[in-house]
């Protein structure tokens, strides 16, 4: 398969040539017209649309579409073409490859990508403005930015409330001094994989797993080694193997509603789970981002690891992104013992500290009379999306297309039938105006094609978008002349 970055070279450089000539102002295709076009991925038409934006030939105007830009920016600085050499490896590094940085993340950045104004976005990882506590968000914020101390330079580690905070949500009598204030989930990762390994380690990954994992490891010169999942989450013997044999200190694991599966680990599996890790005296960073994404129900979801941790294998994660807003970048992480030190000087290096403005604000936003209710309705709106797309998939396509019905999250991990795969049904999908994530990106580079895709129920606007585009959808995994 070709690499989505060349390819987005090719197709800028096409459109180039085209665009060029056009008079200011005239409107380009649609990212849908480009994809049938093409036959690319709209996350590679947006790259090559991006590229020209960058050059100054194109303009997008949100609701509107891509333009034409009124004129091109003239290039600016001398020849930078020795860069190009200067970014490849060192005559050290290039005998060992294995400490090479490698900063892979378009299978990460895919789920960033703007869809088209015309795309149902089932791709994208964060609410829709609209299931976004706004109000809460906006009178927090203006309340706070009126406070002294939101200006002043916080503690290191973090505003004292928030951490207060952050250890009673976590529970397992955790408290303050066990707490650090990191800028988002998919930061505090990246430093805690960089605190607890060296450059050519091994970590052991779920697989499939979350792609910021995966891109985390690639760029602090891990080895991801895939350990397979089954329908309760990591596999204990598997695990067990995978340790041994990479000699790997850290595991990262998303034992509630794992992300893509969906999957949950219950009681026995995660005592399983831990035990392993604490055999092979290794690590588990758990990564907790669905805690209060749970549908309502019966089903409770049983308490983190971190919970029962007395000896100190767990680093915990708990990010307030998911379930407020992109911008409320703020998480924490949590652990027992002297792991916490190493930590803190990591988290220290990478962003010196969490602005105390946005700390403040999202301990206003926690706080607030409205926050619980905020929560409980967005937990009932996923449900009835998740209900809305299960049903669409289930009725057309039969139970097998959801290997796993999950009871939380906002995602759902389609098989397709007759292993079609992943990034040819994505592409078919992107080009009836339905983006979502093929299965290949939840896996470790080096895999092949994988005969699944995500679909997000999350950043549509309403759950009537969900359902049109998961019937959408359903006419693309049937294929021309599908029943």
């Amino acid at each position: 398969m070709k690499d989505s970055s060349s390819s987005a070279d090719v197709i800028a450089g096409r459109l180039a040539a085209e665009v060029g000539p056009l008079a200011p102002g005239t409107r380009l295709p649609s990212q849908r017209e480009l994809v049938r076009r093409f036959g690319a991925s709209a996350t590679t038409i947006a790259q090559a649309l991006n590229r020209l934006a960058l050059a100054g030939l194109l303009e997008t105007r949100p609701g509107a579409g891509t333009f034409r830009a009124a004129r091109t920016r003239p290039r600016t600085g001398g020849d930078t073409a020795w860069q190009e050499a200067a970014l490849e490896l060192t005559e050290g590094l290039a005998e060992r490859p294995t400490l090479a940085r490698r900063f892979a993340g378009s299978a990460l950045a895919d789920t960033l990508t703007a869809t088209a104004p015309d795309t149902i976005d089932l791709n994208g990882g964060y609410l829709h403005p609209t299931l976004q506590p706004a109000g809460l968000l906006a009178s927090a914020l203006t309340r706070v930015s009126r406070r002294p101390e939101a200006w002043e330079r916080p503690p290191a580690a973090g505003v004292p409330a928030l951490r207060d905070w952050f250890a009673q949500d976590i529970g397992g009598g955790l408290d303050r001094h066990d707490v650090l204030v990191a800028p988002g989930g998919q930061s505090a990762l990246a430093t805690a994989l960089r605190a607890l390994t060296g450059p050519g380690d091994a970590v052991v990954v779920e697989a499939p797993t979350y792609p910021g994992t995966i891109a985390a490891a690639a760029a602090a010169s891990l080895r991801a080694v895939p350990t397979p999942l089954d329908a309760r989450g990591i596999i204990p013997d598997h695990l067990d193997e995978a340790l041994t044999r990479s000699r790997a200190r850290v595991v990262v694991v998303q034992p509630l509603h794992q992300n893509p599966t969906g999957t949950a680990m219950d009681a026995e599996r995660r005592r399983e789970v831990r035990d392993v890790a604490r055999r092979h005296r290794a690590f588990l960073v758990e990564d907790d981002f669905a805690r209060h994404l749970t549908h309502p129900g019966a089903w409770s979801p049983p308490p983190p690891l971190v919970d029962d941790d007395p000896d100190g294998t767990v680093v915990h994660i708990r990010s307030l992104t998911k379930i407020s807003s992109p911008n409320l970048r703020v998480a924490a992480l949590a652990a027992r013992g002297p792991v916490l030190g190493r930590l803190r000087a990591a988290l220290t290096v990478d962003t010196l500290l969490v602005p105390a403005v946005l700390q403040h604000t999202a301990l206003e936003v926690v706080t607030a009379p409205g926050w619980r209710r905020s929560v409980t309705a967005l937990q009932r709106e996923l449900r009835d999306r998740c209900h809305a797309a299960s049903a669409a998939l289930v009725d057309a396509l039969g139970e097998d297309v959801l290997p796993h019905r999950p009871r939380g999250g906002y995602h759902l991990w389609v098989a397709l039938p007759g292993g079609r795969a992943g990034t040819d049904v994505a592409r078919d999908a992107a080009a009836a105006g339905v983006a979502v994530t093929p299965g290949r990106n939840y896996y470790a580079p080096g895999n092949d094609e994988r005969p699944f895709v995500r679909l997000s129920y999350v950043a549509a606007p309403t759950p009537r978008d969900v359902e049109t585009a998961a019937g959408r959808l359903v006419d693309m995994i049937r294929g021309p002349g599908g029943s």
